[in-house]
């Protein structure tokens, strides 16, 4: 509670600097990311369009990973499901979280306003038919997100108290330095540290405020003049989580996920079904617009980055931040957590995503007139909010409340993250440090500007998944040892 009290005190006392300061904070992310754009993104496509190395980097990778694994995002989800119903329990599990639980609080970072800002950024900026390689992008994710997770278990350390430490920094570093690459490991663990942390105040905290509050200040007024305050509330309600560590989390993302999945999902499927006319127009729409070339091959090239660059925000497949609340999960072997970690993807983007993209592209509000201010904005979550009033009025406003819900559970989910790679970094008696530059953040980020933001967010994610797929590489055939093992116990009939 002193915690509290302090950060109170300490923001209610600069609220008039920070207010002053608007301008400054925006042009900070603006001139953030022009270094970040220069230092960790070029072009590594021909001609005239532009395909980013990161994303290129990422697409790959997930690629690589589900022919190296025999699609084990096709073969294995159902055995997921029976591991999540809890079949496989022993009383041999060790962990923190049930398996359930580590999902649930991974999916709390992953479905959150990437599914309802990010696919209508994704719409604004490369078209509908940005939708169906978002899909793809997932569907490859869940390959990747299976190696990482299962890298994480396998490398996850015990503390003294008991408690699990886990994440891509220890398999970075411990398990190349098993393949000989010591100081390489090392190296690539502490940038991975250093873009998740950075990551956690970006995408993980200052683009889910903004587009929250975006979103908000349409239902309620008061804090278009007053957006500071919005952030205040934000910091006291993620403050009051984020001090109880990963069993508090695990225990609220638990309680708050599936629910405020259930009713997203329901809702958009009422207003699809409310315009069934407009479905086939609307599927004709986003296939044309994914595999069209009448804009010429460039164009066509930056609808499909868009679709991916999405992706990897709305899912994290190897992006390496969900390792860090899987490693937490209490299992008897490695890669049954790994393949649990199979519906995160499949649920964040193949599901939800387009159960958005549907929405706004039935009720056409991506290329609507009088909408282009939040087009021009990048507001995605307001746009998405426009969408769904369209056709049920009244629910805008619990939409803004969704919205809100969304945020604060991805904040809670990356608040751990960025907190537990501080830790590596700084040991465990700074951790407090830490927090209370996230609830800042918190107040910061509603001062910036959506789009300068929106790109800070994009730069520092992305930029995880470069030392990350470093060591899905080189240790990918220790997960291919485990998984064979695994296989062959399944086949025997054990029944934990």
């Amino acid at each position: 509670m002193k915690f509290l009290v302090s950060i109170y005190l300490f923001l209610l006392s600069s609220t008039p600097v920070f207010a002053a300061e608007s301008n400054g904070v925006d042009s900070f992310f603006g001139t953030m990311n022009g270094y970040l754009a220069t230092v960790l993104f070029y072009d590594v496509f021909p001609g005239e369009a532009e395909f980013p190395f990161i994303v290129a980097w990422l697409s790959m990778g997930a690629i690589y990973m589900t022919f190296r694994f025999g699609f084990i995002n096709l073969r294995m989800i159902a055995h997921a499901y029976s591991i999540l119903r809890g079949k496989y329990q022993s009383a041999e599990d060790k962990g923190e979280v049930t398996p359930f639980q580590a999902l649930t609080t991974a999916l709390s970072a992953t479905v959150g306003l990437g599914n309802i800002a990010g696919v209508a950024i994704a719409i604004i900026i490369g078209g509908p038919g940005a939708i169906i390689w978002m899909m793809i992008a997932g569907f490859f994710g869940m390959s990747a997100k299976f190696t990482e997770v299962t890298l994480g278990q396998l490398y996850r350390h015990t503390r003294p108290d008991g408690r699990l430490m886990g994440g891509a920094m220890y398999y970075l570093s411990e398990g190349l330095a098993e393949k000989g690459f010591k100081g390489v490991g090392k190296t690539l663990a502490i940038m991975f540290t250093l873009f998740c942390i950075a990551a956690s105040l970006g995408g993980g905290n200052a683009f889910q405020v903004s587009q929250a509050m975006g979103a908000v200040q349409h239902e309620i007024t008061f804090f278009k003049d007053y957006p500071w305050m919005f952030g205040m509330i934000m910091a006291t309600l993620v403050g009051f989580v984020i001090i109880g560590g990963i069993k508090r989390i695990a225990h609220a993302a638990e309680a708050i996920v599936p629910t405020m999945v259930l009713i997203y999902v329901v809702t958009c499927l009422w207003i699809i079904i409310a315009n069934i006319d407009a479905i086939p127009d609307a599927l004709a729409t986003i296939w044309q617009g994914a595999f069209s070339m009448e804009a010429g091959f460039g164009a066509l090239v930056g609808v499909i980055v868009q679709g991916f660059k999405r992706a990897a925000f709305s899912s994290e497949a190897g992006i390496g931040s969900a390792v860090i609340a899987h490693s937490t999960a209490s299992v008897k072997y490695p890669v049954r957590q790994g393949i649990v970690a199979l519906y995160e993807p499949f649920i964040d983007t193949i599901i939800i995503c387009t159960m958005t993209a549907l929405v706004i592209v039935v009720t056409g509000v991506y290329n609507a007139p009088e909408h282009v201010a939040l087009i021009d904005a990048k507001q995605g979550a307001a746009l998405t909010s426009v969408a769904f009033g369209s056709v049920i009025p009244w629910f805008s406003s619990i939409l803004s409340l969704s919205v809100v819900l969304f945020a604060f559970s991805t904040m809670i989910s990356w608040s751990y993250y960025g907190e537990r790679c501080w830790t590596y970094m700084f040991g465990e008696r700074f951790s407090m440090v830490y927090k209370i530059t996230f609830l800042i953040f918190i107040v910061l980020a509603t001062l910036g500007s959506p789009s300068n933001i929106l790109d800070f967010s994009d730069l520092l994610l992305l930029a995880m998944a470069l030392p990350n797929f470093i060591g899905l590489y080189i240790l990918q055939g220790k997960v291919a040892i485990a998984l064979a093992e695994y296989k062959e116990k399944l086949r025997s009939g054990f029944k934990h």
